[in-house]
């Protein structure tokens, strides 16, 4: 593997628009926010996101990893398919279990875990060369980190990350950082009341059987996403990122948060995106100026992309010789495809 990657990065700079929605809620029910510029903005988590960027990769056919507490029952099962007893595979994914998780507790971990089933599989053979007899914590936690395979089912964990707290050994750099998504302008959470009615319900009878309340907002939001190509490289050990890149971009593109989707159903596609290669740092940009509309001009994802324009003119401007720029593309909704894009970075990676 050679080190072409290093330093390059794929940037994302995403306007996106969702009218009645709660994309990403608090503790309390209500919307995320945050305060930006002084000004109260509208606010989906990067995890968040990432979460609904993983479940879309799956969605288009790619093999995922598992985010969970139940280690125990992971190993297990794949201990069974190795010839284990279940008595013998219970007590070897206690024993794995215990390897990685500070505290287990009735087959369940006190943390979650990313774990894929190539993993999974790796430690049960393992086991089965030894008898299905206990094996060593950081022997357990060697076999994992070399049966890792991010070509077959763990790409998301090359492109996430993963930090296991008693196992240093088996964390992986994320290749992928998500920005909060912030809206461009202020926002203010809205209450929604509604109510229902019994169906089955007396002729005589009258009124709502249940009432309730919720927050929404809508929002012009912009992403910022960064993919760190030398790192994805360096995970997968492989210089062929095509693939890989194919499959991130295009879950990107689609995937939108699952929250109340069956009651708002927000699922817009992007206003406006430009995407880079780029030699050198990370850069978001900031909209530490809410947009606003005017008389003259009233349609704020317009205005929004006249901002980020002109933002990404400025920065381009400032870093002069240093922002390294490969190639670059822009699309929306009235030119341009992901095709483009898609098609464009298979290109560009060849020839880096």
């Amino acid at each position: 593997m050679s080190d072409k990657f290093n330093g390059i990065r794929v940037e994302f700079h995403i306007l996106q628009s969702f009218p009645v929605s709660c994309l990403n809620r608090d503790d309390l029910g209500s919307p995320k926010s945050a305060v930006i510029g002084g000004i109260p903005r509208a606010r989906v988590s990067s995890q968040c996101w990432k979460r609904a960027v993983r479940m879309q990769m799956h969605e288009l056919g790619q093999p995922i990893a598992s985010r969970t507490k139940l280690i125990v029952r992971a190993i297990a099962d794949a201990c069974l398919n190795a010839g284990a007893t279940e008595e013998q595979a219970v007590q070897c994914g206690q024993w794995t279990a215990a390897a990685f998780a500070k505290k287990v507790e009735n087959g369940v971990s006190d943390t979650l875990f990313f774990i894929s089933d190539s993993e999974c599989t790796g430690i049960a053979q393992k086991f089965a060369e030894n008898s299905f007899r206990e094996i060593k914590d950081k022997d357990l936690q060697k076999v994992c980190k070399g049966a890792l395979n991010p070509a077959h089912d763990g790409l998301d964990i090359a492109l996430f990350g993963r930090m296991v707290a008693n196992a240093a050994d088996m964390n992986v750099e994320a290749a992928a950082s998500f920005a909060h998504a912030v809206s461009t302008h202020r926002v203010d959470p809205e209450i929604d009341f509604f109510t229902a009615v019994d169906d089955c319900r007396k002729e005589e009878e009258s009124g709502s059987a249940h009432m309730g309340s919720l927050e929404f907002n809508s929002a012009t939001y912009y992403r910022y996403v960064s993919l760190d190509l030398g790192q994805l490289a360096k995970t997968l050990k492989n210089d062929d990122l095509t693939a890989p890149v194919e499959a991130f971009v295009k879950a990107l593109f689609l995937a939108v948060p699952s929250a109340r989707q069956a009651t708002m159903s927000a699922a817009c596609p992007w206003d406006e995106a430009i995407i880079t290669v780029r030699r050198g740092q990370r850069l978001q940009l900031a909209f530490n100026t809410a947009v606003r509309t005017s008389a003259e001009k009233p349609d704020l994802v317009a205005n929004s992309i006249a901002a980020l324009k002109q933002h990404f003119a400025d920065a381009e401007r400032m870093y002069g010789s240093l922002f390294g720029l490969k190639a670059k593309w822009e699309i929306n909704q009235q030119t341009g495809s992901i095709d483009e894009v898609v098609g464009g970075l298979k290109q560009t990676l060849a020839a880096l």
